[in-house]
């Protein structure tokens, strides 16, 4: 006689870039190869069962590989929720003092991508040229630094680089080589550097702003916790 099959429950998200809806399901003991990937340091492996993790649990609803990292970040963490618990508990550094460290609780279903009303994916270079920019996705992370090496962030650059607009020419990032992009971004003013650079520094990310209370002097303050690997310190 076989064994019955176990039921899953079945939940539904909104992807943060396109709203679009997506059922998710819990990760399974079959799919704690994320706790082996949380023990290395092979920041490869770590890729690899994110991915595997959510294209199995989305039902294959989603390619973890071509989304923008925001929103892996976003559904692993609804993911984890589902799975493990939606209440955690984390170490924090109050502000203030900067020593003091205090326990806090956070609710995951509170934690949400924010967006910069500011932010824009076209960057004016001058009058007439304009760099379209792509999010970064799980597949750019390859081989990245996140150490904020010049190299690094540099490479990271030119691989969102999705149009080069010249006026009524448009020039698609799979028709310029890399030469011509290295030598187009290594030509720009300080200024439109940083303009370029901004697009990163304004682009959607998962934050939580939690309130704590140091014990020792009595102040509140706020602690911005930022990125997915934050929330499992």
């Amino acid at each position: 006689m076989a064994l019955p099959k176990l039921e899953t429950l079945t939940y539904e998200l909104n992807l943060p870039s396109t709203d679009e809806t997506v059922k998710y399901r819990p990760f399974l003991v079959k799919e704690q190869n994320l706790m082996i990937a949380q023990e290395s340091e092979d920041t490869k492996v770590i890729e690899n069962a994110f991915a595997s993790i959510i294209k199995d649990c989305t039902f294959d609803g989603i390619d973890p590989y071509k989304m923008p990292l925001f929103d892996v970040e976003y559904v692993f963490l609804r993911l984890r929720g589902k799975s493990v618990g939606e209440k955690i508990k984390l170490n924090v550094l109050c502000p203030d003092d900067e020593k003091t460290r205090v326990d806090v609780d956070i609710n995951l279903e509170d934690v949400h991508v924010q967006m910069n009303v500011d932010h824009t994916n076209i960057v004016k270079v001058t009058d007439n040229i304009s760099v379209i920019m792509k999010y970064p996705c799980l597949a750019d992370m390859d081989g990245f630094d996140a150490s904020g090496k010049a190299q690094s962030l540099f490479d990271m650059m030119k691989r969102c680089v999705h149009e080069i607009h010249d006026g009524e020419d448009v020039h698609s990032r799979i028709d310029i080589s890399e030469k011509e992009l290295d030598e187009f971004i290594e030509s720009m003013s300080t200024e439109q550097f940083e303009n370029l650079s901004a697009f990163f520094e304004t682009m959607p990310k998962l934050q939580y702003v939690v309130e704590v209370k140091n014990p020792k002097t009595k102040k509140k303050g706020e602690v911005l916790i930022e990125g997915l690997q934050s929330f499992f310190v």
